[in-house]
Order: C-alpha cells, then structure tokens, then sequence
C-alpha cells in the first residue's frame, strides 16, 4: 500500500488489474476526459499501455471502503518539461487519476484523493510543487482541484491530442 486516509486507500497496480483499467477505459463516461472516446482500451491495450516496464510513471489503484475505484499515477517531471512549464531546479510531479466507477463521483472522493495524493508527494518524495494539465473543458475536475489548494499557472494551448483535435489545457499546480 502507498497510503491510506480514512476509508481512501491508494496501491501499486498489479498485473490482474487490467481487467478493471479495460472496464474504465472502455467506458465512455469515464473516455470523455481521459484517453478519449475514440480511442478505448481492451485487455490487449491495456497490458501494453499500462504494463510497460520503461515507463516512469507509478502506477496505482485506489480503493474507497475496499472497492477498486479508480487509478492514479504519479511522476517526477523531467527537465525537458520543467522547461516547457517554466520551472527551474525543483523537484516537481505530476499527477493523473481518474474515478472509474461513476457512481463514486460527487460524493468528494476526488478531493479526498487528489488532498492525499498532494500531501504523499510532499512528505515522501518531497516534493516542491505538483502539477497537472487538465483540458480547460474538464471544468469538474478543476473545480476539484482548485478545492485541493492548486491554482491555474497559465493555459497551454493545444496541449493534448483528445478525439481528433488537440485540446487547450490548463497548467496547474501546488505550492508547498
């Protein structure tokens, strides 16, 4: 286990979680915002993506009264995009995660898990800043993260590559 609070428990991936990552990613509830519609996740995929042993990532499902809910990772932001983020000698990461089972939204599992996520990378891996880049069109999940402590740095313009067209997102962060 990576950390717990109260009923929010966070783990490492295992290999016989690509089932669930296969339901979430082929769910397009859940494809609006992350990955996208029109590029959904079978099992194969899944194993292929997510089971790449060269990735930097930390991998990790997350659990809310011992029911797999959803995924988070994490990452230590490389100097090429400190750079491009217009940071200098910090140590920054980034963060993704989404809540698969749609029934667990608005019940602020989200803020209990982004408050514990930030408060794991600054005590653990300590952490100067966290960053995300979520679409400026994920206006929940912003409002979610604003509650959190981040605060909007500037736009990044045609940053992701979502359904066929790339999307602005927003460059956030948390300051310790």
């Amino acid at each position: 286990m990576l950390f717990q609070h109260g009923n929010l428990r966070v783990r490492k991936l295992e290999k016989k979680d690509n089932y669930l990552l296969a339901k979430w990613l082929s769910d397009p509830t859940i494809l609006e915002f992350y990955e996208g519609r029109d590029n959904c996740f079978d099992l194969d995929k899944v194993n292929k993506v997510f089971y790449a042993s060269e990735d930097n990532e930390v991998k990790c499902i997350v659990e809310f009264d011992g029911i797999e809910i959803g995924y988070f990772q994490f990452y230590r932001i490389d100097d090429e995009t400190k750079k491009e983020y217009g940071y200098l000698d910090e140590n920054i990461y980034g963060t993704d995660q989404f809540i698969g089972e749609v029934e667990y939204w608005n019940k602020g599992i989200g803020t209990l898990l982004v408050t514990s996520m930030v408060k794991f990378l600054i005590e653990h891996k300590k952490a100067d800043r966290v960053v995300m880049d979520p679409q400026t069109r994920n206006t929940r999940a912003i409002k979610c993260y604003e509650k959190c402590g981040f605060k909007k740095v500037r736009i990044l313009p045609k940053h992701e590559h979502h359904e066929g067209k790339y999307q602005d997102c927003w460059l956030i962060e948390y300051h310790k």
